[in-house]
């Protein structure tokens, strides 16, 4: 045992003392800067609190001038303090005058004083103050000083993140820990959402901070520090885990955690310096957060999560406690905030209380963000920060249009947030009022509206819409939410309850379509691809993998008896392909039929425009299959080159342009010169201003989410259909490709007084 050791054990053992007594919270404060004080033979000691304005505030002092206290002041970056909260780094300085970042504070009586040890006050990586020593004498602090110095602010942390320090704040001015924030990130599903912040993995909170025994807690580390190791190896020797790749990059990395001495040694400081094993692992855990959110190398950033989920393994071992279940104490308003979580995890949470969903991470294209899609809770994501900054219960206003997060918003915000969702609320109204009314455009033209879909969740949506039936049913959602592949009786209950919920509405289920940007973790038949949009997937899959698409083909048959079936194909590229997928699924009709199941009544098979290939196979194509569906976001994608999950360059091209447009009319104008039903699929669909130039240019069908339903049709019953397809004809035909196809249905729209 080291002799230093005693000192930090006593400081903490009277501030546990000082803890539980019942003092008012300033007088604590002041006995705690005085014990600091005493303790480490300083003839100063100060707590500087960070305010929500950024500016750091004497909060209490020993040994400077009491006078000073609440009125002594920094900015963030301003002076040495000021530097300390900034980069959440302790300074240790010899003669703190002669260092450039000095400021002098005449009220506060420091100028006599030399040696400096500041340390940064953590709590989950973020700093609320700074704790600083100082002496007369020119001296340099040991570095068990430092150490001992940043125990004693995590004990401070806690004492401001309970709250008791807020009493002590001027009228009209919040501790930083409660100050607003806004964070701008990616739009992922549009819509607002007021609630408040349920945190998917909710923060450990340690309780019990200082030991009796610091062999002991040495001991409950090294024993939880073991069978870390032994879980990460475990989990790295697996047969799923393949050799090479993303999961197994992670998984190193956790291992070199595990493993670096440099951790374990600050871990074994903290215990000696009076911590428990817990108390130590959040300690370290929040001071490498802090030292990772100012470092400037992106890599190194990134494995910060890495590291936290490492760390919060080890507390859980420690603790004897696993994950908390995730819908428990869920607020009726829920909004989720997670760096990450995968689609069957949101599932657990109950619909009825979110209101939205916050990611760290994520892209537009992740399975958690289509099933959020589908349940229809707007989404934002590439929000860096949101869970550091998050807490259990705080308000949060989320703004799905705009990418957009407001934690713990001020007053005007929140009316001004509350008045829009008013607004949108008066929007769903008028589009229910519109649900039963014909759909048709103002000058009669008939128009199918339709639904996309891919979960049970999605059917209720299929009445309140008003939409004409499914025009896309995602079948693999059942495939991405499941932790195995669903067997063949899970399959056909689906189909079943979907047949079932339309009534005699259509329903067009896609095919399984994985692959590409649609990975399952158990599926382990794909490697690594360079282009996986353009590789191993859809169609090209299941005629690849027969069996998957026999099991599905079966199990929509079996739940398609006596009535109407469509199936259509995805990715579909030649001819060939349709071919080999109508063989498989004529041999299991002729397979259920020998042993005597009650069949569809009529089969109709489709295939899906989303390769560019087809373009020029679009004749042979409509008298091969009975329907035919525009991917109409796949198709963008290939035509233009441009990968739709590449924020970079994902809003560069307009779909609504002269070439793409002429390009989807050739298609509308093939399906009705063979008499081939044509429906558009894609977010083109959902959208009232992109949704009026497919009208204009022939599509008579088209598949969206079911909450673009009603502001479509309430810009299709305003639409004089005939004039605007004068006008896109007379655009089309023309000789440019350059006009501005947005402005002008923008003008057509004002003019006719239709609603986009």
């Amino acid at each position: 045992m080291r002799e230093t050791a005693a000192g930090p054990r006593l400081l903490l053992r009277r501030l546990r003392e000082l803890m539980a007594e019942a003092l008012e919270p300033q007088e604590r404060l002041d006995q705690i800067v005085y014990h600091i004080a005493q303790n480490m033979v300083a003839e100063v000691c100060s707590l500087y609190v960070l305010r929500a304005d950024s500016v750091l505030e004497l909060y209490a002092t020993e040994g400077l001038n009491r006078t000073a206290v609440h009125r002594a002041q920094l900015r963030l970056g301003e002076g040495l303090v000021g530097t300390i909260a900034a980069s959440a780094r302790a300074l240790s300085l010899s003669d703190a005058q002669k260092h450039p970042a000095f400021a002098y504070l005449p009220e506060t009586g420091e100028e006599i004083y030399h040696s400096f040890l500041g340390v940064p006050v953590l709590r989950a990586g973020r700093t609320l103050g700074v704790l600083v020593v100082q002496n007369r004498t020119m001296r340099q602090y040991r570095e068990d000083e430092v150490e001992a110095l940043e125990t004693t602010a995590m004990v401070i942390a806690e004492m401001i993140a309970t709250g008791d320090l807020a009493r002590l704040a001027r009228p009209g001015i919040e501790l930083d820990l409660s100050r607003p924030v806004t964070l701008k990130g990616a739009a992922f599903n549009d819509g607002v959402g007021l609630g408040h912040v349920r945190l998917h993995e909710p923060r450990i909170v340690v309780t019990n901070l200082f030991n009796e025994d610091s062999e002991t807690e040495l001991q409950r580390l090294e024993k939880a520090l073991g069978s870390l190791r032994l879980s990460i190896d475990d989990m790295l020797s697996r047969r799923e885990i393949a050799f090479e790749g993303e999961h197994r990059e992670v998984l190193e990395a956790y291992r070199m955690f595990a493993n670096d001495r440099g951790w374990v040694r600050r871990l074994e400081e903290a215990i000696h310096n009076g911590l428990t094993a817990e108390a130590a692992v959040e300690k370290v855990q929040s001071d490498m957060r802090a030292r990772m959110l100012h470092m400037t190398d992106p890599y190194l950033r990134e494995r910060m999560s890495d590291f936290d989920d490492l760390a919060n393994r080890l507390l859980r071992m420690l603790l004897g406690s696993g994950p908390e279940t995730l819908a428990s104490s869920l607020p009726r308003d829920a909004i989720i905030v997670a760096r990450s979580m995968g689609a069957a995890e949101l599932l657990d949470y109950p619909r009825e209380k979110l209101r939205g969903l916050v990611l760290e991470e994520g892209a537009v294209t992740s399975h958690v963000v289509i099933v959020a899609r589908a349940m229809g809770i707007p989404v934002v994501g590439q929000m860096k920060g949101a869970v550091s900054m998050s807490e259990n219960g705080d308000s949060i206003i989320i703004d799905g249009d705009g990418g957009i997060i407001h934690l713990r918003p001020q007053g005007d915000v929140e009316k001004a947030y509350a008045e829009k969702v008013r607004f949108r609320a008066r929007k769903q109204k008028l589009y229910r009022e519109l649900r039963n009314k014909p759909s048709e455009t103002k000058d009669g033209v008939p128009i199918d509206l339709l639904m996309n879909a891919g979960l049970a969740v999605d059917l209720p949506q299929l009445a309140q819409s008003g939409a004409a039936g499914i025009g896309l049913f995602r079948t693999e959602l059942q495939f991405m939410v499941a932790s195995t592949f669903p067997r063949a009786e899970a399959q056909e209950r689906l189909y079943r309850d979907v047949l079932e919920a339309v009534g005699d509405k259509p329903v067009t289920f896609r095919t399984i379509d994985i692959g590409g940007d649609k990975v399952l973790p158990y599926f382990k038949g794909a490697g690594h691809e360079e282009n996986p949009a353009l590789g191993w997937r859809a169609v090209r899959l299941t005629l690849d993998r027969p069996g998957l698409l026999r099991t599905q083909i079966r199990a929509l048959l079996k739940a398609a008896g006596g009535r109407e079936l469509r199936v259509m194909l995805p990715m579909v590229t030649t001819l060939s392909e349709i071919r080999q997928a109508r063989e498989i699924i004529d041999k299991e009709v002729r397979h259920l039929s020998r042993f005597a199941h009650h069949l569809p009544n009529r089969l109709k098979l489709g295939a899906m425009v989303e390769v560019p290939a087809l373009l020029w196979q679009l004749e042979e194509v409509m008298n091969t299959v009975d329907f035919i569906s525009v991917g109409s976001n796949d198709l963008f994608q290939f035509i233009t080159a441009t990968d739709r999950g590449n924020s970079q360059v994902a809003d560069r091209y307009d779909p609504i342009s002269v070439p793409f447009l002429r390009l989807l009319r050739q298609i509308a104008d093939a399906g009705r010169d063979s008499g081939t039903p044509v429906t558009l699929c894609g977010e083109m669909a959902g959208r009232p201003i992109s949704a009026m130039a497919l009208l204009a240019i022939g599509f008579r069908a088209i598949s969206m989410s079911p909450a673009a339903i009603g502001p479509v049709k309430a810009m299709m019953v305003e639409l004089p259909l005939g004039k605007l397809t004068e006008i896109m004809d007379e655009l089309l035909n023309g000789q440019s490709c350059e006009r501005d196809v947005r402005a002008l249905l923008k003008a057509f729209a004002e003019e006719h007084n239709i609603p986009l």
